[in-house]
């Protein structure tokens, strides 16, 4: 084992990040998409109960030190840029989540995000592909797509759609799943619990798997397709290796809805006595404005050049992991 102040990443595995980098750049180049940067720390925070915000306090700007929100991705600052007619944008950035440590996961990571006017999730997977395939230099890797529902009929068979929480939770005891004698969930974390144990691993084995058309109560930011019976969301998650690697959306830009769902989170967050982040006003003030019809992507960097390096663990592709910064 190397002393604490040198790198966990070998050189080898540093000169793979910055060719990884230059090559997604290229990507985006080639494609007309303008790398844009936009601020870490802002007032406002992520509300979605599937993350964990890390916060600071920032003296010298008024009689009290502001409470600032690290990023847990550039997506609301983005979105303002679009209403404000910066069109197809990306972004390479350092984000924090708070609580996720592990053999994938690190409370700071490297995200690529961007956006696509004009574009719907269906469209922007198929680019989203292209550029894995061009970034790990594997052209010739091929595209599975699956919804939602079907990959829960195939694994467990039931409908994930229209389960309740008792139906999901037994089959996720009878997953022998650990510890799932003991939890208490609502049917989305069953769900999320029967995706992580029993779908995930069997994805994107020897080619890029796209999960599609997630449950209308997962939609955090997405459109919902009113049209499909049970409605859905318009999104997707990217796998490959048995590792997500994407999540993508078209785009919701109704801001009287995008209010509904944040106040939904803060009353969840509250009432499981959890950290309630500031609502991001000009996010909501952008989308009243006209946020364009869009389609967005985040995929994470660090897990990329996992796959590219054959790396096990997340802190072989890092520098200085937390335990060392």
């Amino acid at each position: 084992m190397s002393a604490p102040w040198q790198p966990s990443a070998t050189r080898a595995v540093l000169a793979a990040r910055a060719s990884l980098l230059a090559r997604i750049r290229a990507f985006f180049a080639a494609a007309g998409v303008m790398e844009v940067e936009t601020p870490i720390a802002s007032r406002a925070g992520a509300t979605d109960l599937a993350l964990e915000g890390l916060r600071t306090a920032c003296p010298g700007l008024g009689a009290e030190p502001w409470a600032l929100w690290l990023q847990t991705s550039p997506e609301f600052p983005m979105k303002r840029l679009l209403a404000a007619g910066a069109g197809p944008i990306y972004q390479i950035c350092k984000v924090f989540r708070g609580g996720e440590r592990g053999r994938r996961h690190h409370p700071e990571f490297t995200l690529l995000e961007w956006y696509r006017p004009g574009w719907d999730y269906r469209r922007l997977l198929d680019e989203v592909a292209e550029l894995v395939r061009f970034a790990l230099d594997r052209p010739g890797l091929g595209v599975e797509r699956l919804t939602y529902r079907q990959a829960f009929l195939d694994r467990f068979g039931l409908d994930p759609l229209s389960a309740d929480a008792e139906t999901l939770g037994l089959a996720a005891r009878e997953q022998g799943g650990a510890g799932a004698d003991e939890l208490v969930l609502d049917a989305d974390g069953w769900l999320d619990l029967l995706l992580t144990q029993g779908v995930e691993p069997g994805l994107g084995r020897g080619r890029l798997s796209f999960l599609i058309d997630y449950p209308a109560s997962q939609a955090a930011l997405a459109r919902i397709r009113a049209d499909a019976r049970p409605p859905v969301a318009e999104r997707f998650e990217l796998y490959l290796d048995g590792m997500e690697l994407a999540n993508g959306f078209t785009e919701l830009t109704d801001a009287a809805e995008q209010r509904r769902r944040f106040q939904s989170d803060l009353e969840r967050r509250a009432i499981s006595g959890r950290e309630a982040p500031p609502i991001d006003e000009a996010l909501l003030a952008a989308l009243e404005a006209g946020l364009p019809e869009c389609a967005g992507v985040a995929l994470g960097v660090d897990r990329l050049l996992m796959i590219a390096t054959g790396s096990e663990h997340i802190d072989q592709v890092l520098a200085f992991p937390v335990e060392r910064a």
